[in-house]
C-alpha cells in the first residue's frame, strides 16, 4: 500500500512534480501512523476486555509479576528499569515503588512475596551479554525500606540469576540460569549455600542446556518444584538434603518459565504457552492437563494467582510511545491434547 501511494506524481511532459512527490510521502507516513495507532488500540482494547489487567508501564520489559493480598496490588520487575511497580486495578498507569541506587544499571527479575513476613524478595542480574553479577533483595511491603541486598557471585563465576521463592522459615532460594545451580539465602540476608546437583542436567549440549533451571516455588509440604527452561525438565527438590528428583511428567514443559501452585497438586506453568500441571502423588509423577496460550504477540513469563484465578505476566510490552502498554492476562486453561 505505501509503495503505491508514495509514487511521484508527474506533469503532462512526464516530468516530476516536486510538491506532489512530498505531499505523497508525507501522506504515506501520515497514514502508516494512524494505522498503527489504530492497530495499538485495537490491542489494547482486546486485552483489557479478556478479565485482565492492562496498563502503562516504562519500558519494553517486565519480567515477573505477583499478586499482593494484604497490599490488593500487583508488583511487576521492570526488568531494565531495575525495580519493582506497583499496579493497582482501575489505574491507567504503573507506579514505580522500588528504584535502588545500590542496583542501578542491573536488571531486575523474579520476585516473590513473603507474605508472612510482609516483604518483598527480589533477583537482580548483570545486563545481558554480561553474566557477572548477581544478587538477592529484600524489601518491606509498607515502607519500600530495603532489608538487605547480598551478593550471591564469586569472581570469575558466569551467572545469570532468573527467579526466587521463599519457605515457611523465610529462607529464599534463587535459581541460577545460566549455571544450573540455586543458592540458598538466610531470612536475614546470609548466603547459606548453594544446591547443585549433575540431575539438573539430564542432556548434554547447549541447545538442552541454552536456559537452566528457571522458575521455582516452595510447596508446603516441604520441598522445591523448579523446572529447567530448555530441557523442559521439572525438579523436585529437598531444600534440607539438596537430594534432587526428577518429576515424570507426561506432557512437554519446555520453554517453562515462571511458576505458581494453584493448589497443592496443581501447578501453573508460564511459558510459550502456558500450562496447568497436575500431581496425585506429591510430584512423583504428573500430567500436562490444559494449556492457555493468550496473546499471540507477547510471551508468558510468569504466573500469580489472585481470588482464585490464574493470572499470566507476558514479559513484552507494547506501543508506540515512551510508555509502553502491558498486560496481565486472566488465563483460561482448555482440556490439553498436548500431553503427548
Amino acid at each position: 500500500m505505501c509503495g503505491g501511494c508514495c509514487r511521484r506524481q508527474r506533469g503532462p511532459d512526464g516530468t516530476p512534480v516536486v510538491g506532489g512527490a512530498g505531499g505523497r510521502r508525507r501522506g504515506c507516513g501520515t497514514v502508516l501512523t494512524v494505522l498503527a495507532l489504530a492497530v495499538s488500540a485495537a490491542v489494547a482494547f482486546l486485552e483489557s476486555t479478556a478479565g485482565g489487567v492492562s496498563y502503562a508501564g516504562d519500558g519494553w520489559l517486565h519480567e515477573c509479576a505477583k499478586w499482593d493480598a494484604e497490599g490488593g496490588r500487583f508488583l511487576a520487575s521492570t526488568f531494565f528499569g531495575g525495580g519493582v511497580a506497583e499496579v493497582r486495578a482501575g489505574e491507567a498507569e504503573e507506579l514505580v515503588v522500588v528504584a535502588d541506587p545500590d542496583a542501578a544499571g542491573r536488571v531486575a527479575l523474579g520476585l516473590a512475596i513473603d507474605a508472612p513476613r510482609r516483604r518483598l524478595l527480589l533477583v537482580y542480574a548483570d545486563r545481558p551479554p554480561r553474566f557477572g553479577y548477581a544478587a538477592l533483595a529484600a524489601y518491606d511491603l509498607g515502607s519500600w525500606r530495603r532489608l538487605f541486598l547480598t551478593r550471591l557471585d564469586v569472581p570469575g563465576e558466569s551467572t545469570f540469576p532468573d527467579d526466587v521463592a521463599a519457605d515457611e522459615d523465610g529462607n529464599a532460594y534463587v535459581t541460577d540460569a545460566k549455571g544450573s545451580k540455586i543458592w540458598k539465602v538466610s531470612p536475614d540476608g546470609v548466603l547459606l549455600g548453594v544446591i547443585k546437583n549433575a540431575t539438573f542436567m539430564q542432556r548434554p549440549g547447549l541447545r538442552h542446556n541454552l536456559v537452566g533451571l528457571n522458575g521455582i516455588i516452595y510447596h508446603p509440604n516441604g520441598y522445591l518444584l523448579v523446572v529447567h527452561t530448555s530441557g523442559g525438565d521439572l525438579f523436585k527438590v529437598d531444600p534440607k538434603t539438596e537430594s534432587v528428583r526428577v518429576v515424570k511428567v507426561q506432557g512437554s514443559l519446555r520453554q517453562g518459565d515462571g511458576l505458581e501452585l494453584l493448589s497443592p497438586t496443581r501447578l501453573v506453568v508460564a511459558g510459550m504457552p502456558n500450562r496447568l500441571v497436575e500431581s496425585s502423588d506429591d510430584w512423583e509423577t504428573a500430567s500436562v492437563t490444559a494449556q492457555y496460550v493468550g496473546p499471540i504477540h507477547r510471551v508468558g513469563s510468569s504466573a500469580t494467582v489472585k481470588d482464585g484465578d490464574v493470572y499470566i505476566n507476558h514479559i513484552l510490552g507494547f506501543g508506540l510511545g515512551k510508555k509502553k502498554t502491558h498486560v496481565l492476562a486472566r488465563a483460561v486453561f482448555s482440556p490439553s491434547a498436548a500431553a503427548s
